[in-house]
């Protein structure tokens, strides 16, 4: 009998991301706490900018935007702040976050260690670019598998894509 595998890896689906900053923008807009205070959320090349003329309305606006992503699934690891105090630009208070993606080579020995240690024996790791190969012999293993990396405190979102 053929090996059973699986791909761990860190993608985030850029049309939802896309669709949840579009409601984001809108619902800040609309909203009366946001009215006259410069509030806006917007791409920015790769990045996304997020603008308004205090710091609290600008974390506001953030927190508006993670309960929109988390709507759409898509999990806050993947969103990356250089540090969660908005910087001051003028009048207004900016905030400027990027999307994680690809398992780096730090976070995948990271994953395949676990696997390793705690993982069931049998299976084997196979780091490839930006993603981890899982095989086994036993899909009860590699279910095994996922189970205890969706259990483990990661600082990176997973997923688990080619189930063979």
């Amino acid at each position: 009998m053929a090996d059973s595998s699986f791909d761990i890896v860190s993608k985030v689906d850029r049309q939802e991301v896309d669709n949840a900053l579009n409601q984001a923008a809108k619902e800040i807009s609309q909203r009366y706490d946001f009215k006259n205070v410069g509030a806006s959320i917007s791409w920015s090349g790769e990045s996304i900018v997020i603008v308004a003329n205090s710091s609290e309305r600008v974390l506001a606006a953030l927190d508006v935007f993670e309960t929109k992503l988390v709507k759409r699934g898509i999990s806050l690891k993947a969103l990356e702040l250089g540090d969660r105090e908005p910087k001051a630009s003028g009048k207004e208070y900016r905030l400027v976050a990027t999307l994680k993606e690809g398992l780096a080579g730090e976070s995948a020995k990271k994953v395949t260690k676990i696997i390793r240690d705690e993982g069931p024996k049998g299976v084997k790791t196979q780091i490839t670019g930006d993603e981890v190969r899982v095989t086994s012999k036993s899909r009860d293993q590699l279910q095994e598998v996922q189970a205890l990396l969706k259990g483990s405190d990661l600082d990176f979102a997973l997923q688990f894509v080619n189930y063979r």
